[in-house]
């Protein structure tokens, strides 16, 4: 299969990476065409930039977390329908799980997709150096197609000329273009990177000016050029999986606090029987009727402790079906949500849904980043005890049990630190933790999850009356 593709990867991190791509992919799709975008590693702000650049989703390529046939599946499904892949990659190109290899890395992906890479370079502060900094990209693997350069932060035409010069004498490869050094590409962050996307406002006038940065000094043209030079790509799409004849329903919640999901996790759930149905613990008073499990992502919930605090109707039942039996699941920010209350970062108390009893209190520091291996400590509605799950872990928060009775779901193994450390709560229908995970990655995790759903509808239905379970008595 021809599919024309594109990975925007960068010597380090805060190099541009993101700006570039979005500004990039938004030229592309001025133009008319149907732009596929991607990151590579365990994102979920970035994507969401993607999207709202192209209009299109925005996937992950996570080769640590997901099997190297079940990546290349996933990209194959969903860049077939598009007129142009384009990939930003993750920190610097050669950048993985490791310092003695490139697993993991941009460079990894990269080559398993068989993709020609535009490496960005920051030449601030520099000129014929840069030829240096671009030939020891090139040859430190020369398994890379390293097909173009784009030259970020120049500060003049002459800045321009000495730098293109050097790089296209000394490397032979072409330099693609130019983001100039006072150029409007910023992007607003805070502590954990970037404000995802469904938080922003007037975010369409920032993707358009990101465009026209973009066109000024590059040739989405050249880069077009490039992208349907990639060779042929085997293309191993599968049809969905056979859900049976009883679907789930279950309440995901998706708002401006809640929105860390992998969308090929997502469909792998949707594949496998479940109806996803949306809420807001932000904006919803009550959850989405006969629901038959809950699932709550990552996000921001310590930026709107007040607001979700204040929801106090929807906390409570969220509490009552919890208590009644019904499977809830709930990554990071899902955790922080169910615990007793968050503490932020100025010390205030939040009450929160109280299914988990610790309190998780805001850190300036952070207390877990990179990825993980997660053994299950005991049976939870994921699978059974000693189960291994590779995730990743982002957060400035801690958990804080308010008793000895706290029941930890998950022995965590970090990458980063080769440290383990206890993580999670997990008892009888509650499962929650800081592992974030990828349902592509291991679907046995999915279809555990959903029959969890399936075991409770069957009880529910049992209930004469109402679809939802009676209250839980105080």
């Amino acid at each position: 299969m021809k599919i024309p593709r594109i990975m925007i990867a960068g010597t380090h991190s805060g190099v541009g990476k993101t700006t570039i791509a979005t500004a990039l992919m938004a030229a592309l799709a001025r133009k008319g065409l149907r732009v596929q975008p991607f990151k590579v590693g365990p994102d979920y702000i970035d994507p969401t930039y993607h999207t709202k650049a192209t209009g299109v989703i925005s996937r992950n390529l996570d080769a640590w977390m997901l099997e190297e046939e079940t990546l290349r599946r996933l990209f194959t499904r969903s860049a077939a329908a598009a007129d142009v892949a384009v990939i930003e990659g993750v920190m610097g190109v050669f950048d993985g799980s490791s310092g003695t290899g490139d697993h993991g890395s941009s460079a990894h992906i990269a080559k398993l997709l068989d993709c020609p890479v535009i490496l960005i370079v920051d030449v601030k502060s520099m000129a014929r150096s840069a030829a240096a900094v671009v030939m020891g990209f090139r040859n430190f693997d020369p398994g890379l197609r390293i097909a173009g350069v784009l030259l970020n932060r120049v500060g003049s035409e002459r800045h321009l000329k000495l730098v293109t010069e050097a790089i296209e004498k000394y490397c032979h490869i072409p330099v693609v273009g130019y983001i100039r050094k006072n150029a409007r590409l910023e992007l607003p962050s805070r502590h954990l990177g970037l404000v995802p996307a469904v938080e922003g406002r007037g975010l369409a006038e920032m993707v358009s000016g990101l465009a026209d940065e973009m066109e000024e000094g590059v040739c989405s043209d050249s880069l077009l050029e490039i992208a349907r030079s990639a060779g042929e790509i085997e293309c191993s799409c599968f049809g969905p999986a056979d859900p049976g004849s009883v679907k789930v329903k279950i309440g995901l919640a998706w708002d401006e606090a809640f929105s860390f999901y992998y969308q090929d996790g997502i469909e792998t759930l949707e594949e496998l029987g479940a109806q996803l149905i949306p809420f807001s613990p932000l904006h919803d008073e009550t959850l989405p009727e006969e629901i038959d499990g809950i699932y709550i992502g990552g996000g921001f919930p310590e930026m709107f402790t007040r607001e979700l605090s204040a929801n106090q109707r929807l906390m409570e039942e969220i509490h009552a079906v919890g208590t009644n039996g019904m499977p809830v699941f709930a990554e990071c920010g899902g955790l922080m949500y169910l615990s007793r209350a968050i503490v932020d970062f100025a010390g205030t108390e939040f009450p929160m849904v109280g299914l988990v009893p610790g309190r998780c209190i805001m850190e300036r520091k952070l207390q877990g980043m990179g990825y993980v291996e997660a053994g299950s400590l005991c049976e939870n509605i994921l699978g059974p005890a000693g189960q291994k799950i590779r995730g990743h872990e982002f957060h400035y928060s801690r958990i804080e049990p308010v008793n000895t009775d706290f029941h930890h779901a998950f022995r965590l193994v970090r990458n980063r630190y080769r440290e383990t450390v206890l993580d999670g709560y997990a008892h009888d229908n509650i499962l929650a933790s800081y592992l974030h995970l990828h349902f592509a990655s291991d679907p046995a995790l999915a279809e555990r999850f959903i029959q969890s759903c399936r075991e409770y509808k069957e009880k529910r239905c049992q209930v004469p009356g109402s679809g939802r379970w009676p209250a839980a008595s105080s």
